[in-house]
């Protein structure tokens, strides 16, 4: 490998996008295999998911992990659906290891489960769950700038061969989506102004390594409050990009991978961070 496997923050949208993959799903596809091509399987999988949350850190380091139907109000084919992948165990201590050095106390747990946010995109990812995987669930009063700083102590996993991966959504008000009724808007409605506005700055921002832009995304950002009302889908992808040393020396930027959407607004953005970003481009 030329460089370490870069972290990634992927926009796993509502949990229709398990049976509604869309472009997104066919792109999810692509990436698993151009990773490992260019960087090799991964040792394991670290993910912060927008819906793995505690007061404060804790790893869930179960040996064996299965999917968690965390959901209501949605299809009831999406109940049957399943991923048993192996847990990481011996990694959570590393990872508390690199936390504590950082000055991060994070407590570990003998506990299984992938929220959706983690298994919808892994099993495209990786569908034959044969990858460990580590919920580092955080804490909902978190902030970009925290998140940030406690990516950049995740860092070394890169050169250890563990993928670093965020889980929310770029975009999401399912709450606007939901009144308008989950079936009253297309999945492959064109996307509102606002939404593509919101999507853009941000891509421009982060192509820009414009670490302090993006931590005041929500009075910086147009529509911000509007497309994230709550901002638990957005902020998992400050903890990749401080992986990939965002906010760093260096001028490290954020890689926007592929661009699509679902429901008119909610973002399906993927990015990669660090210097091995660029070897997960489609043309690489």
């Amino acid at each position: 490998m030329s460089h370490a496997l870069p972290p990634l923050f992927v926009s796993h949208g509502s949990p229709m996008t398990a049976l509604e993959p869309g472009a997104a799903g066919a792109y999810w596809q692509r990436l698993g295999r151009q990773i490992d091509r260019v960087f090799g399987r991964p040792k394991a999988v670290l993910v912060v998911s927008a819906h793995s949350m505690a007061r404060a850190p804790l790893l869930l380091a179960g040996a064996r992990h299965h999917a968690v139907h965390d959901f209501g109000g949605f299809d009831p084919r999406l109940n049957a659906l399943r991923y048993g992948a192996p847990g990481a165990p011996a990694l959570a201590m590393q990872v508390q290891a690199h936390l504590a050095a950082a000055g991060v106390a994070a407590a570990i747990v003998d506990r299984s489960g992938l929220d959706h946010g983690i298994w919808i995109p892994m099993r495209v990812l990786w569908p034959q769950a044969d990858v460990p995987v580590l919920p580092l669930a955080w804490s909902p009063e978190a902030s970009p700038a925290g998140l940030l700083a406690l990516g950049a102590a995740l860092a070394p996993l890169a050169a250890e061969g563990v993928l670093v991966l965020g889980s929310g959504s770029v975009t999401h008000n399912l709450a606007r989506v939901f009144a308008r009724g989950l079936h009253g808007t297309a999945v492959d409605a064109p996307e509102i102004p606002e939404s593509l506005e919101f999507r853009s700055w941000f891509a421009a921002r982060a192509a820009a390594g414009d670490a302090r832009a993006l931590v005041h995304y929500r009075h910086e950002a147009p529509h911000a409050a509007r497309l994230h009302p709550t901002d638990e889908h957005l902020l998992p992808w400050f903890v990749a990009a401080g992986a990939g040393g965002l906010g760093q020396a260096g001028a490290a930027r954020g890689l926007r991978l592929h661009d699509s959407l679902t429901y008119a607004e909610l973002g399906m953005d993927v990015y990669a961070f660090g210097p091995g970003a660029p070897g997960l481009l489609e043309s690489a």
